[in-house]
């Protein structure tokens, strides 16, 4: 399955950076590559062997991104409807255990745990989507069901 072609103009940003930042990246280690080719026999240089991959790897994610961010959508307004679960939603649930917990949902290039923020391809945003306050979404992991209410939705 594609992941979705959405995308926060923050996660937009960050991707833009990150895109910057590997060129810059780049040019340091093309020049560090130049250095350690130049000091001869390559087959037993461990500089070039592996600025060799660094260049590898650099070159496989700009290229990535080179075709990914100009595919992606950024999604600026909230929806018509704010009572519902939509893409960029913030939904604070609650879950069996009586506990609290926060998500936004964001685009598959921005996930990042820490911050609470899930993709919209998840299992656990494909639940909630279209809902509202105190409906509740069921999904399963690990084999056993784990249920969730909605208690607040923001934008």
């Amino acid at each position: 399955m594609a992941s979705a072609p959405y995308i926060t103009p923050e996660g937009l940003f960050q991707l833009n950076q990150e895109l910057s930042e590997r060129w810059q990246r780049r040019r340091e280690v093309v020049r560090a590559l130049a250095a350690a080719a130049a000091e001869g026999d390559r087959s037993e240089n461990a500089e070039y062997i592996y600025r060799k991959k660094e260049l590898r790897e650099l070159d496989r994610r700009i290229r990535y991104l080179q075709k990914r961010i100009p595919d992606l959508t950024v999604v600026h307004e909230p929806p018509d409807d704010t009572d519902r679960v939509f893409f960029a939603a913030t939904i604070r649930l609650q879950t069996e255990s009586d506990e609290q917990v926060q998500y936004r949902i964001v685009g598959p290039d921005e996930i990042d745990h820490q911050k609470g923020n899930i993709s919209v391809d998840s299992p656990l945003a494909r639940a909630l989507l279209g809902k509202s306050v105190n409906d509740e979404a069921v999904i399963q992991v690990a084999g056993q069901h784990k249920q969730f209410t909605i208690v607040t939705i923001t934008y």
